[in-house]
C-alpha cells in the first residue's frame, strides 16, 4: 500500500486514546487504587552505607495496635535480579546492607502513620563498614568488598573485545589523538512515584498492580522469590506516570507489597516516598572514558580504542548489559574498520543504577562526538567535514557484526546544517555565542530477549464483536510515549475503521499475550508489527465473507472509513459491523492473534547479544547557546534536530518523543546529578536536585526523515530514545564554540565555565576534566574475525521490504 493510501498512519492526529482520561483525572494510577480493607506498607531503610546487620527486632514493631505483619530478609530469603547472570539482591536485606536507603525490614498496617510509626519502633544492630563511593576507591580496595560472589574485588564485569587489526589501524593513521571523559550519573525523575498494591486471595491466587514498565519480567521474579507456581501470579501494569527506564526492574516493594498480603490475607500497597525514588534509583550509570582514535588527513577513522569504567552502584541490576553498551554503538554511526573495546563496571556503596533513557549509550556518544571535533580542529576541518563523509552506510555490516538496514544519517546532518545556518556560525559569533552539532544511532529493540529463549518477543490477540468494534490484547505498558495509541491507530488502519472503536486491554499478564516491556525503544517496532499481522488475518476473513456475498473477488476489496468497499465499485460498500457479522457467521467467532520475533541476529561471539537490533534510528542536532562569562550560566537558545524514524506513524507523538528527549538531554548535560557526600545521597528531593522547568526550555525545531525501514511497522523505527543522544554533545560542543573552553566532564554548571574561563584567562590550557584513567589491567581482548559482510552492502531495501 502506498503511503498516500493510509487513511490513520502518517497523518498528524493530535488525540491520544488515552489522552481524556488523564487530563480529566480519569486515568486511575497505582496509588489511585483502594480496594476493600487496604493496608498500607513501609519500608525501613538502612541509615549506613555499608555495613552488617547484626541483629533485627521487630517485636515492639509487632505489638503496635494496628500492625498486621512485619518481615525482614528472613522471610524472603531468595535472591533476584533482572539480568539471570546475576542474581545478587534481596528484596530485604539478610547480612549485609551496601548503600544509604536499601531496604531492610517491612510492615502492613491499617493506615499510613501507624506503618511510619511501627518502623521507628524496629531495632536494628549494625557494624558499619568502610563506604566504596567511586570508581577509583572500588579499584583501589579488592580487599573491602561489597560482595563476595564477583571474582576480584569489587569487580562486577570486564569485558575485552577486539574487531580487525587494531594495532595495524593505527600504524594507518595519519593522525592520532586521546581524550579521556567523565559523565556524572544522574535520575529519571519521573512525575510519578513507585507504587504497588498487592492482594492474596483465600484460594491462594496473587495479584500484583504495579507502577511497571516490564509486568513480564515483574511476574518471573515474583515467582522465583516467592517460590510460587507462576500460573498462580497475575501481574498488572497500571498507568505509568513516567517510567524513562526507571521502572524496568523488579523493585523491593512489589515483592514486599505480594508478602505482606500473604500473610496478612489483605490487599496490601505500598508507594515509595519521593526520598525512597531517589534510593531505588536505577538511573544514569557515572562513566569514565577513555578514546584513542587513528584518523587520515581527511578524517576517516582508521582505528578506534574505547575505555569506559563504570560506577555500579550496590547491586548489577541491568549492568552486565550496560556494560557491553557502553562500547556497542560507536560503530554503528560511523565506519570503523579496526575497534577495540574494554569496559569495566565496578560495585560501589551507592543506590543501584540501570537503564536510563539511551541505556548505556548517551555517555560514550557525549564523549565520542567530542573527540571527534577535536580531531577536525587540529586537523584543520570543520565539524562536519570530519562526519559527512565516513558516515555509515545504509543496508551494511559493522565491524562488530551489527546489522544496518535503512540509515538516512546523512540526511538527517544536512538538515540541521542547512536550518541552522552550523557553517554560517560556526566560530564566527560573538564571543559567548557557539554553536555544536553531533550525531547518534539507537536501537529499535534489542535483538535478544533478556533471558535466552526462542519465543516471539511480543504478541497481540484481536477479538471482533458484532457491534464493530475491535478489542485489542497486548502485553504492552504505556509509560507515557503513546504505545497504546499506536496499537489503536494500526489495527484502525488495518480494519478501515476508527480509533475510537478499538478497545485496548494492555499490559496484564493474566489476559493479554507477552510482550517483553516498554525498554529498548522496543514497542513501536515489535507490538506494531505484530498487531498487523493479527489484523491482516481478520480483514482476510471479513474480506472473504464479503466477498461470497457479493460474488466477486476478495482482492477487490479495500476496507476504509468504516466500510468495505469494492475498489472496482465505491459506491458498493458494506458497513463494517455488518461485515463482522458476515464473517462470524461464516468462520464463527472472530478473533487472531499475531506476533514478532527479530530476525538472527547475534553474531558468533560472548557479548554479542548486546547491540543487535532489528533496525537502528539515527539522529543528528545542532544547538545554539548563549554563555555569560560573569556568572557561568549557559542558555540554550535553540536546539535544531533530525531524526531518521522510519515512518512517522503520527508525526505529533512523535514530535512529543524528541522534543521530551531534547528536553531530558538539557537536564543531563547542564545540571543533574546524582552525587554523594560522606555515603549519603547529597540531595533526594525535588527541591533541591536541580532540573530543567519550562523556563529553561529553548525553541525547539523537529525535523522528521522518513527513510522507510524494511522491516519496521509500515517502515517506521524508534522515536523515544535515541533523539536525547545528540543533543548532550552538541551542547558541549557549543559551549567550546562560545567561550574556547572545552568541559570534559558533565554536567557544564556555571562553576566549572567559570573555572574554564579563569584558566582561559591565565594563559593555560582551558579545558576541565579528568586527568587519566585508573591503572587497571584488562585481560588480552577477545579477538572477532571481522564479517564478511564488512565490505558488502546487505541486499537493496527494495528486495528486503515485506
Amino acid at each position: 500500500m502506498a503511503a498516500d493510501d493510509y487513511t490513520l498512519i502518517g497523518r498528524p492526529i493530535p488525540a491520544r486514546v488515552d489522552g481524556a482520561g488523564k487530563v480529566t483525572g480519569l486515568t486511575r494510577y497505582a496509588d489511585d487504587l483502594f480496594p476493600a480493607r487496604l493496608l498500607y506498607g513501609k519500608l525501613l531503610r538502612s541509615p549506613y552505607p555499608h555495613a552488617r546487620i547484626l541483629r533485627i527486632d521487630t517485636c515492639k514493631a509487632a505489638a503496635l495496635p494496628g500492625v498486621k505483619a512485619v518481615i525482614t530478609g528472613a522471610d524472603l530469603p531468595r535472591p533476584f535480579s533482572i539480568m539471570p547472570v546475576n542474581q545478587d539482591e534481596h528484596a530485604l536485606a539478610i547480612d549485609k546492607v551496601r548503600y544509604v536507603g536499601e531496604p531492610v525490614a517491612a510492615v502492613a498496617a491499617v493506615d499510613e502513620e501507624t506503618a511510619e510509626a511501627a518502623l521507628h519502633l524496629i531495632e536494628v544492630a549494625y557494624e558499619p563498614l568502610p563506604p566504596v563511593m567511586s570508581i577509583e576507591e572500588a579499584l583501589a580496595q579488592p580487599d573491602n568488598r561489597i560482595h563476595t560472589y564477583n571474582r576480584v574485588g569489587n569487580v562486577h564485569r570486564v569485558v575485552a573485545l577486539e574487531f580487525g587489526d587494531v594495532e595495524a589501524g593505527f600504524a594507518e593513521a595519519d593522525y592520532i589523538r586521546e581524550d579521556t571523559f567523565f559523565f556524572q550519573g544522574n535520575t529519571h525523575l519521573p512525575m510519578e512515584q513507585h507504587a504497588a498494591v498487592a492482594h492474596c486471595t483465600p484460594d491462594g491466587q496473587i495479584t500484583l498492580w504495579s507502577a511497571t514498565q516490564t509486568p513480564h519480567y515483574v511476574h518471573r521474579a515474583l515467582a522465583a522469590v516467592l517460590d510460587i507456581p507462576p500460573s498462580r501470579i497475575r501481574v498488572i501494569a497500571t498507568p505509568v506516570g513516567g517510567g524513562f527506564g526507571g521502572k524496568s526492574d523488579p523493585f523491593a516493594h512489589e515483592f514486599c507489597a505480594v508478602k505482606l498480603s500473604m500473610l496478612t490475607g489483605r490487599p496490601v500497597k505500598i508507594c515509595l516516598t519521593r526520598e525512597e525514588v531517589f534510593y531505588a534509583h536505577r538511573g544514569r550509570h557515572p562513566v569514565l572514558m577513555w578514546i584513542r582514535t587513528g584518523v587520515k588527513r581527511n578524517g576517516a577513522i582508521t582505528a578506534m580504542h574505547f575505555k569506559s569504567f563504570i560506577d555500579g552502584g550496590a547491586y548489577s541490576s541491568y549492568g552486565v548489559a550496560t556494560t557491553y553498551y557502553t562500547g556497542a554503538l560507536q560503530t554503528v554511526t560511523y565506519r570503523v574498520p579496526n575497534y577495540r573495546f574494554e569496559g569495566l563496571r565496578v560495585f560501589t556503596n551507592k543506590p543501584p543504577c540501570g537503564p536510563k533513557r539511551g541505556h548505556g549509550t548517551p555517555q560514550p556518544r557525549y564523549a565520542l562526538e567530542v573527540h571527534l571535533d577535536k580531531i577536525a580542529e587540529d586537523l584543520g576541518l570543520d565539524p562536519v567535514q570530519i562526519r559527512r563523509p565516513h558516515l555509515a552506510k545504509p543496508f551494511s555490516m559493522t565491524v562488530n557484526h551489527l546489522r544496518i538496514t535503512s540509515c538516512a544519517l546523512d540526511e538527517c546532518l544536512d538538515a540541521v546544517v542547512k536550518r541552522s545556518e552550523f557553517l554560517q556560525k560556526h566560530r564566527r559569533l560573538p564571543f559567548g555565542k557557539g554553536v555544536g552539532l553531533a550525531c547518534s544511532a539507537y536501537l529499535s529493540g534489542a535483538g535478544l530477549p533478556i533471558y535466552w529463549n526462542e519465543m516471539p518477543h511480543s504478541g497481540v490477540t484481536l477479538q471482533l464483536d458484532r457491534s464493530g468494534s475491535v478489542c485489542v490484547f497486548c502485553g504492552a505498558v504505556d509509560i507515557g510515549q503513546g504505545s497504546d495509541s499506536v496499537l489503536a491507530f494500526t489495527v484502525a488502519e488495518e480494519l478501515g475503521i476508527d480509533p475510537r472503536d478499538v478497545r485496548l486491554v494492555t499490559a496484564d499478564t493474566g489476559i493479554t499475550p507477552v510482550d517483553l516491556g516498554s525498554y529498548s525503544s522496543r514497542v513501536t517496532f515489535m507490538a506494531g508489527n505484530a498487531a498487523i499481522v493479527a489484523a491482516r488475518q481478520l480483514r482476510e476473513r471479513l474480506f472473504a465473507a464479503v466477498a461470497e456475498h457479493w460474488g466477486i473477488p476478495a482482492r477487490h476489496l479495500r476496507a476504509a472509513q468504516g466500510r468495505i468497499f469494492a475498489v472496482t465499485d465505491p459506491s458498493r460498500s458494506m458497513p463494517f459491523a455488518e461485515a463482522v457479522q458476515r464473517a462470524e457467521a461464516k468462520f464463527g467467532t472472530l478473533s487472531a492473534s499475531g506476533s514478532y520475533t527479530p530476525p538472527p541476529l547475534a553474531g558468533k561471539y560472548k557479548g554479542h547479544g548486546v547491540g543487535p537490533s532489528p533496525a537502528y534510528s539515527y539522529t543528528a542536532a545542532v544547538a545554539q547557546v548563549d554563555v555569560d562569562p560573569d556568572t557561568g550560566w549557559v542558555t540554550v537558545e535553540k536546539v535544531w534536530i533530525a531524526h531518521d524514524i522510519g515512518k512517522a506513524l503520527n508525526p505529533y507523538l512523535v514530535e512529543g518523543q524528541i522534543e521530551g528527549s531534547v528536553y531530558m538531554a538539557l537536564g543531563e548535560v547542564l545540571m543533574e546529578e546524582q552525587v554523594f557526600r560522606r555515603g549519603v545521597h547529597k540531595f533526594p528531593s525535588m527541591l533541591e536536585y536541580k532540573s530543567p522547568t519550562f523556563l529553561e526550555m529553548p525553541e525547539v525545531e523537529t525535523i522528521l526523515i522518513e527513510s522507510l525501514d524494511p522491516e519496521g511497522p509500515y517502515g517506521a523505527k524508534e522515536a523515544g530514545q535515541g533523539p536525547l543522544l545528540p543533543v548532550i554533545p552538541a551542547v558541549a560542543n557549543a559551549v567550546y564554540d562560545a567561550i574556547g573552553v572545552r568541559l570534559d566532564e558533565i554536567p557544564i554548571t556555571p562553576e566549572k565555565v567559570l573555572k574554564g574561563l579563569e584558566l582561559r584567562a591565565k594563559g593555560q590550557v582551558a579545558r576541565l576534566g579528568p586527568r587519566g584513567i585508573p591503572a587497571f589491567a584488562f585481560p588480552p581482548p577477545r579477538c572477532v574475525e571481522v564479517p564478511e559482510e564488512w565490505l558488502v552492502h546487505l541486499p537493496d531495501a527494495k528486495t528486503r521490504r515485506p
